[in-house]
């Protein structure tokens, strides 16, 4: 872990800061995970992994015993005009209670309409009644579950229709009105930035980064129908985060106030545990090199 003296706000005195890096919890990684627990600060767990499993659950909670944990949802659908389910988040309250993260999050996605399941973290339109809907849902969260969860900024291929604001600003405004934390994916918010004719590093600047604490790393592929004015990047967690995403790490930490929590994301295609470490570790270097830029100004 990476520790920084930093100055309070009145310009007196001076605070720790640690930033963290971890992994997320994938059941083909587990065996490699307690092999090097003393190598990764913080372990991410999919909620929605464990809501209908008792068993799996204690094994959770057996694990933050171990390691702090934070827990990340991914079918909640809060960004959207239509309340969450409230089995849902009742799941997501006894999980909390039996495991006792330090966080929980959820991505800023709808996921279903009507009752319909559309099995995909779709992005809203950015308009005002979205932001008003999805704070009112948060704080519906927040009175099941007895905590407001961090948010996520999500990928897509498809800028949103009916939008009359960009991203940045309609995740500020989100932020401002629901009063919660972002978790920050780099690489969903420099795919976005590359599909949508944003400069990642002018994206990161409009966002507030008081409200920053948790950050999601992670990789991509390109995809093009033939004509390479068409392609895309697409946020698919098989491939490593590229060397943009460690800059606009180094940036973040030399914004940032807080400290971070860094997860690297992997859903497939796993490489060896040693890889994967050393993932871990330069991203350790770009916060470093971040925070250092930071006290040197």
């Amino acid at each position: 872990m990476a520790e920084v003296v930093e100055a309070d706000a009145a310009g007196v005195g001076a605070k720790n800061m640690t930033d963290r890096v971890g992994l997320g919890w994938r059941p083909e990684l587990a065996a490699g995970i307690f092999a090097h627990l003393d190598e990764i600060d913080v372990i991410e767990v999919i909620a929605d992994d464990y809501f209908d499993s008792a068993s799996g659950a204690r094994a959770i909670k057996t694990l933050a015993a171990q390691r702090p944990v934070v827990l990340h949802g991914t079918s909640l659908g809060l960004a959207s005009t239509e309340p969450p389910e409230r089995k849902r988040l009742e799941k997501m309250a006894k999980l909390v209670e039996k495991v006792r993260p330090e966080t929980w999050s959820e991505h800023l996605a709808f996921v279903r309409a009507g009752g319909i399941e559309i099995g995909h973290l779709a992005a809203p339109p950015r308009t005002r009644s979205t932001i008003d809907a999805t704070a009112a849902n948060l704080h519906r969260a927040q009175a099941i579950v007895g905590s407001l969860p961090l948010v996520e900024n999500i990928a897509t291929l498809i800028d949103p229709p009916a939008s009359d604001l960009d991203e940045p600003a309609w995740l500020t405004e989100t932020l401002s009105a629901s009063g919660a934390s972002l978790v920050l994916d780099l690489h969903n918010l420099y795919a976005n930035s590359i599909n949508f004719g944003i400069r990642p590093k002018q994206f990161l600047a409009r966002l507030p980064p008081i409200q920053i604490h948790q950050v999601h790393i992670s990789g991509g592929r390109w995809i093009d129908d033939g004509d390479l004015a068409h392609r895309r990047l697409l946020d698919d967690h098989l491939h490593d985060p590229p060397d943009p995403v460690y800059d606009l790490l180094a940036d973040l930490a030399s914004r940032c106030p807080n400290p971070l929590t860094v997860v690297l994301e992997r859903d497939g295609e796993y490489p060896p545990m040693a890889h994967l470490l050393a993932q871990l570790n330069r991203a350790r270097i770009a916060l470093a090199k971040g925070r250092s830029a930071k006290a040197a100004a």
